[in-house]
């Protein structure tokens, strides 16, 4: 916990609303920016000027992006909304509208000579992301209960927008995943052996579900290398891998394969839901297994599949 009862109040009120650790982490960030950017002036004492100028600042002077900037407006609306008791209004400042462009797609051979230079749990992960189209954090936060070999189907719990949903488990990852679940298998067996054993979970899964987190079914499919304290509970556990650890392995397999586009681990959520518009799957379905909300979100990848499929020749191949 942080030394401010301050800082230490914003946290409350985050995770009695049951924010992610993630947005957290992040909320509490901009805020003490806010706060040390006004040297050290409580956010009581602000209103709407300090507001417009912390934010002015981090487009002019800090040049962030658009996405960073609605990301820090929200942090503040959050502090003065649910921490000081006031509602912002009237502020000159709108969110920033972030720019929507076509997303990078890999062609089947890019994937095979990215994939052809990860091995082990990074490849998996690769195959997972491109084989059925999950998030990063979506993958790395699989459990071996999560894998249905029967149905032929990957449960993802509390994806973005805390929304459950299944999506594909392709046939050919079937052997790769048994194996992963067997060195699963030998890690929680060598935890439990000393005294450990507990998988990390969110504080409401904790309370209803304590006796069972040692079961091999709730542990991570692609478990963390060394334990941790748990940040709400305070319990021994083992997370799952960070995704700054498989990012790392995918920038050297992508500069490997020579591959000049900009390639995330998005990429390939990218691809899987371009490559099953071209083979003709309904866009309704895509919609369905990508998790979108809103169909306009899934339409974006038509516009990679037209650009593909539209026919037109450039006139300079008539030369």
């Amino acid at each position: 916990m942080s030394k401010s009862p301050f800082l230490n109040q914003v946290r409350t009120e985050l995770r009695t609303r049951q924010y992610s650790l993630r947005t957290e982490k992040s909320y509490l960030h901009w805020i003490k920016c806010f706060i040390r950017f006004h040297d050290l002036s409580h956010p009581q004492k602000m209103g709407n000027q300090e507001i417009e100028h912390f934010l002015n600042h981090l487009a002019v002077d800090r040049h962030v992006s658009a996405a960073t900037q609605n990301q820090a407006l929200c942090a503040i609306i959050f502090l003065y909304r649910h921490v000081i008791g006031r509602e912002i209004v009237d502020l000159r400042y709108q969110n920033t509208r972030t720019p929507k462009r076509i997303p990078t797609v890999l062609g089947e051979e890019e994937v095979k000579m990215v994939m052809a230079h990860l091995k082990g749990k990074y490849w998996l992960i690769t195959a997972i992301l491109y084989g059925a189209g999950l998030r990063i954090q979506e993958a790395l936060s699989l459990r071996v209960k999560d894998i249905d070999f029967a149905s032929q189907a990957i449960f993802i719990f509390n994806g973005k927008g805390r929304k459950d949903r299944y999506s594909l488990l392709p046939k050919s990852l079937f052997e790769p995943l048994k194996s992963q679940i067997e060195v699963v298998k030998k890690i929680h067996q060598q935890d439990i052996s000393q005294g450990a054993g507990m998988s990390s979970v969110p504080p409401a899964i904790y309370r209803k579900y304590k006796d069972s987190l040692k079961t091999q079914g709730w542990q991570f499919l692609f478990p963390s290398t060394h334990r941790c304290m748990h940040p709400y509970d305070g319990y021994l556990c083992r997370h799952h891998l960070h995704a700054s650890a498989y990012a790392r392995q995918l920038r050297q397999a992508v500069s490997a394969s020579n591959i000049v586009k900009r390639v995330t681990a998005h990429t390939f959520r990218h691809s899987f839901a371009t490559r099953l518009l071209e083979n003709g799957t309904d866009i309704r379905t895509v919609q369905e297994l990508l998790g979108h909300t809103d169909l306009r979100t899934t339409e974006i990848y038509t516009h990679v599949v037209g650009n593909r499929r539209a026919g037109t020749i450039s006139p300079v191949d008539f030369l």
